[in-house]
């Protein structure tokens, strides 16, 4: 497994993300807060990280939710998976909202999502008149469903 190093400012108490185990995909990001946040049922909020990252041209970060503030809380990230392109040198902040019927207290410290480091490929467009056809052809939304 090819491992890249990536320049990172930790302005945060927290320390630096990291994987869980040795097969997770995602390194757990934590809240940098002076107070703490309350978000009310569907209220949404820009949680800050206190982490800037310098990324080589060719890679992102995404942003995802993690499962057990989903299942156990309701709180997911907006804008999911979120981007922080090679070329973004600002604070990485989440956006967060509460879906569950209870208010929700975000504290210092506390693990808000997940970070993926993904490699990017660019696309060159080549514009034609035709392209090949496939049995599915413009099916849409729900085409491969039930019979």
């Amino acid at each position: 497994m090819q491992k890249v190093q990536i320049k990172i400012i930790n302005q945060s108490a927290n320390q630096l993300p990291e994987y869980a185990t040795i097969g997770s995909s995602g390194m757990d990001i934590r809240a940098n807060l002076i107070v703490p946040v309350i978000l009310e049922s569907l209220e949404r909020a820009l949680i800050p990280t206190g982490l800037f990252v310098e990324l080589p041209l060719g890679y992102e970060l995404q942003i995802r939710p993690r499962s057990g503030l989903a299942i156990k809380q309701g709180i997911t990230c907006l804008n999911s998976p979120g981007t922080i392109d090679a070329d973004y040198r600002g604070e990485i902040k989440v956006i967060i909202i509460n879906l569950s019927n209870e208010a929700v207290t975000i504290n210092h410290g506390d693990r808000i999502a997940q970070m993926i480091l993904q490699q990017v490929e660019k696309a060159e467009w080549l514009a034609v008149n035709i392209i090949d056809e496939t049995q599915r052809g413009d099916g849409g939304f729900g085409h491969t469903g039930k019979e």
